[in-house]
């Protein structure tokens, strides 16, 4: 039996009084497109911060390829990749500038084999001395995923990745998160609100409120379990109200 890609349990974090995440306890398989789905609030970003270490949690366990993001945030940070909601770079450099700065951040000593190569992976070639104040939102998020997966990371986790696209943005990006997970066994741990998105890449989900996950199931037993509803947003709805067991 594998070890999963992500466990957690009875994961809390809180500022103060307010409790922004409430004893998730979660496992991801190794080899899934899991999708955390979630009001504005609900505690998606905060999930992932922690599980990056970027956060540390204020309760529980979480561990991401067999690390502690708490006593190993430095092994959690060897084998995962990260695309925030909104990536930052330096945008009076080249393309190929700022994958080299983000390569070696993530200590690759002579990274441009490995930059052209994610180029190619991400059919993305061509732009390499384009500087980044010229490309569009879609292109950005490109090249967000290539620094993320640059050191070749086991889990990529990406935040809200088709905020802001338009159709054509939102459909390549969806081509190479199926591609990474298909083709180079990447887990996929991605938080969104986009439903159909949803339907279209992952193949188990879990719902939070306030804090508490409410459901965590594969989406093929997830829409099995409702015949009656026309779409995963209904689904979504109903069990976003259910109680928190």
């Amino acid at each position: 039996m594998t070890n999963p890609a992500i466990a957690t349990d009875r994961l809390s974090k809180s500022y103060g009084a307010n409790v922004a995440l409430d004893a998730v306890t979660l496992e991801v398989v190794s080899g899934e497109i899991f999708g955390l789905l979630g009001h504005n609030g609900a505690g998606k970003t905060t999930t992932v911060n922690v599980l990056t270490t970027l956060l540390e949690p204020t309760h529980g366990i979480a561990e991401v390829g067999g690390h502690s993001v708490t006593s190993d945030a430095r092994g959690v940070r060897q084998v995962i990749g990260y695309l925030p909601e909104n990536v930052q770079f330096y945008d009076n450099l080249s393309l190929m500038e700022n994958l080299r700065f983000f390569g070696r951040l993530s200590g690759l000593r002579r990274p441009d084999q490995r930059i052209r190569d994610v180029l190619r992976i991400l059919d993305f070639e061509g732009h390499e001395r384009q500087r980044l104040s010229t490309f569009s939102k879609g292109m950005r998020q490109r090249v967000g995923i290539a620094q993320a997966i640059l050191h070749s990371p086991t889990v990529l986790f990406l935040d809200e990745p088709t905020s802001g696209l338009d159709p054509e943005g939102v459909r390549t990006l969806r081509e190479t998160i199926l591609r990474l997970n298909s083709e180079f066994g990447m887990t996929i741990f991605m938080n969104t609100h986009v439903l159909t998105e949803v339907t279209k890449t992952c193949t188990s989900i879990g719902i939070l409120r306030g804090g508490a996950l409410v459901h965590h199931d594969t989406l093929e037993r997830t829409l099995a379990a409702f015949p009656g509803e026309n779409s995963l947003e209904e689904i979504y709805f109903a069990l976003e109200s259910e109680p928190v067991s």
